[in-house]
């Protein structure tokens, strides 16, 4: 009996240490208490995107550049600053003392032209025809009366003494504003388009200078104001890049074909092709 017992007892051990490896593999997973820290802002307790500084956003990304040179242009307004506009244009006109031309008169809209030829090209923009569009329009609205209240505001002499519309420059404003454009449009394709239309920019700036019509301060001052008003055509633009705009719900258009029409009192025999419309109020 006692040898029995002993031998059930032995086997019984046997078969549970038999076990034990297969046991000791079986990894144990910690249990992580849920996150309850404002569960009512984070109900799925999942850890927000750490929020980014205020001074890498879009806002004053797109506005540093257009700051420091309008306040350049404010700092060296009416003969104020380190490099007045009066010791500017006496160095300009050292370097081009009879030098006049009209090709500023040109070059202001040579940077919508490269907009132009490079979509032509088949280049594909960031954004498609009819949102650039309305980006360019909200932005030159903004720049000719961003332009001409401070004109009428200042009334600061041309250097030849023409008139009192001299600060800021208009023609700068507008070459800057499209060499944005160009810009913020191709330069995921090629940095050399922004490239390019900047320097026919700047040239605008720079013949506006050597042709007596604008101070140093002008030219800087329409530059920022260009560059600012194409910057915020783009941030306040809310339409849906790339998308075909849609009637509004229950209208729409069809082709058809006018049989039996009247003209010139007499009815034709045959037909005219015409457009129907239909509205469906909901």
């Amino acid at each position: 009996m006692n040898s029995k017992i002993a031998f059930i007892t032995a086997s019984a051990f046997l078969w549970c240490t038999s076990y034990i490896p297969a046991l000791a593999q079986v990894p144990t997973v910690p249990t992580v208490p849920a996150d309850t820290t404002h569960k009512f802002e984070n109900p799925a307790g999942v850890s927000s995107a750490t929020k980014s500084p205020w001074y890498k956003g879009k806002l004053v990304r797109a506005t540093i550049v257009p700051a420091v040179l309008i306040g350049y242009g404010a700092y060296t307004f009416n003969g104020g600053g380190f490099y007045t506009n009066q010791q500017a244009n006496r160095d300009i006109h050292r370097l081009f003392p009879t030098y006049r031309t009209k090709l500023d008169n040109i070059l202001i809209m040579a940077p919508y032209a490269e907009l132009g030829l490079v979509a032509l090209a088949g280049v594909e923009s960031k954004n498609d025809r009819i949102n650039v569009g309305l980006v360019i329009l909200k932005s030159e609205i903004m720049m000719l009366t961003t332009v001409y209240a401070v004109k009428n505001l200042t009334r600061e002499t041309r250097p030849d003494g023409s008139d009192n519309l001299s600060f800021p420059s208009g023609h700068t404003a507008q070459a800057f504003l499209a060499a944005s454009i160009v810009h913020n449009e191709f330069r995921d394709k090629s940095q050399w388009y922004g490239i390019g239309a900047y320097t026919l920019a700047t040239s605008v700036a720079a013949l506006r200078m050597i042709n007596s019509k604008h101070w140093q301060s002008d030219v800087v001052a329409g530059a920022g104001i260009g560059i600012l008003s194409a910057h915020v055509g783009y941030l306040t633009h809310r339409n849906r890049w790339g998308r075909k705009p849609r009637l509004p719900q229950g209208m729409s258009f069809s082709p058809t074909w006018q049989t039996g029409y009247a003209m010139g009192g007499q009815t034709g025999l045959g037909g005219v092709p015409s457009l129907r419309f239909t509205w469906q109020p909901k």
